[in-house]
């Protein structure tokens, strides 16, 4: 797994997990505004535009960031973000280790199998994928995300780098994850966001999530969607984090 590094001269560290198809522009604007404060580390996730290894699953992915910390961070960091896929290998690693962290920002991480969606995720990329090359059919991708303009030029490089497999496999493991019982040991002060015009499932999940983890507050974001907060409003997502610190 490949790491993108920034203010190494600071102790505490946070680590960024981004979202599936994404990379680590994902959060680039968050590192501008925290890079004077804090170590930052975000892994270029498995399958992803940049990553050495293919994607597995969400466990392994959790793993090799595990180890990464018990190598370089000695054993624990002082928070971690993940958005989407992201977010679901946080939560797979708060549930692996429940003292990774002192605090923790889930969003938008879906923690309930969508069985039907599974089912068709191969027979459906396999026909769409050669059109991910095509900018119109890029942009018009982009547009349904909802992400800001600024980003499309780095998500069109990247999604066209991503092999077929490697999106299956991660869209396959995303619509297939399920919560452990492990999270409930969580000891992480965690913030769960989620957008008030994400799916039902998505905002079930959020709850489920937020019941399932003990020092944990539920934020339900107004006329967001999927991922809004940490892409579109980074000066938001910053202070929500200062928010949880300060607590």
């Amino acid at each position: 797994m490949q790491y993108e590094e920034y203010g190494l001269h600071h102790n505490n560290t946070i680590l960024f997990l981004h979202g599936g198809g994404l990379a680590p522009w994902n959060y680039i604007e968050e590192v501008k505004q925290l890079q004077d404060r804090y170590h930052i580390v975000i892994p270029v996730l498995d399958g992803h535009s940049g990553s050495d290894q293919k994607f597995t699953s969400i466990e392994d992915n959790a793993n090799r960031i595990l180890e990464y910390i018990d190598k370089n961070c000695s054993g624990k960091v002082f928070m971690i973000c993940g958005l989407s896929l992201g977010g679901q290998i946080l939560v797979e690693m708060l549930s692996k280790r429940n003292d990774i962290c002192k605090y923790a920002i889930i969003e938008s991480a879906l923690v309930l199998p969508m069985k039907a969606i599974f089912a068709l995720i191969e027979p459906t990329f396999s026909m769409c994928y050669p059109l991910i090359r095509q900018k119109w059919f890029a942009k018009a991708q982009f547009r349904s995300l909802h992400i800001q303009k600024s980003f499309f030029d780095d998500y069109y490089r990247d999604s066209v780098a991503i092999t077929k497999e490697n999106m299956i496999a991660f869209l396959k493991a995303n619509s297939n994850y399920e919560l452990k019982e492990g999270i409930r040991g969580c000891q992480a002060k965690v913030l769960v966001a989620v957008g008030s015009r994400e799916s039902r499932i998505m905002q079930k999940s959020a709850r489920l999530l937020h019941e399932m983890i003990p020092n944990s507050r539920l934020e339900t974001l107004s006329g967001y969607y999927h991922g809004e907060l940490s892409l579109n409003h980074p000066k938001q997502y910053v202070q929500k984090m200062d928010e949880l610190i300060s607590d």
